[in-house]
């Protein structure tokens, strides 16, 4: 998905394809590391990145943040999303990826500089 949302010609569905390429990592996460305890009420997937992976913090913050956006172009407002912040959205997706293939053990590209 992170490769559709480089190949994009259009900001808005960059920046929501980055977006859902990082909630897919975030669910790897949780298949690894997250164990029911019951039922529970519905929270953000970028809530749960705290608890199962505390030193993603800073960046379950960050996609929480862009959330709202994500939404809004999935609703249809595909203006509200500039050219620098579909790039800066494939940058951080592209990071973020990299870290949870580390913490998962997984061969992970080496971050750009």
């Amino acid at each position: 998905m992170l490769r559709e949302a480089e190949l994009a010609g259009e900001s808005g569905e960059q920046f929501r394809l980055a977006h859902l390429a990082a909630l897919r990592g975030a669910a790897a996460l949780f298949a690894e590391r997250a164990r029911p305890a019951g039922r529970r009420r519905l929270v953000s997937a970028w809530v749960l990145v705290e608890a199962v992976a505390p030193e993603l913090t800073d960046w379950s913050a960050y996609f929480a943040g862009t959330a709202g956006k994500r939404a809004a172009v999935e609703a249809g407002a595909r203006s509200v999303v500039s050219q620098r912040e579909a790039d800066d959205q494939v940058h951080a997706a592209e990071q973020f990826l990299v870290l949870v293939e580390q913490s998962l053990g997984l061969l992970a590209a080496p971050l750009a500089s």
